[in-house]
């Protein structure tokens, strides 16, 4: 079996209702053409509720089409929302894991 492509998206600056709807054709497109996707969250200053539903469609997409998406680079904006919200299960996200569910 041959290895789908990677994208790699960078998302600088914020991740908030008022870029979501820019940024989502960027999330999605990789999926389409076949390749999987690398977000780059180094770079993410503040992110709210309509930034996480942004990142779980790509996730759920990525699901549906039978693609990875992978979250990397976690900026402390990102980290905290997600350790409240308790995302790090559904993204499958070893970073946010502790190390004994990671391996």
């Amino acid at each position: 079996m041959t290895q789908a492509a990677v994208s790699r998206l960078a998302i600088e600056g914020e991740l908030t209702i008022y870029r979501a709807a820019e940024l989502k054709p960027a999330v999605l497109e990789p999926f389409q053409s076949g390749s999987d996707l690398e977000i780059d969250l180094s770079g993410v200053t503040e992110i709210d509720s309509a930034g996480v539903q942004l990142l779980m469609l790509s996730k759920r997409h990525a699901w549906t089409v039978q693609r990875e998406l992978r979250l990397v680079c976690h900026s402390p904006a990102v980290l905290e929302v997600f350790e409240l919200l308790d995302l790090a299960a559904f993204f499958g996200d070893p970073l946010l894991m502790p190390a004994t569910a990671a391996s």
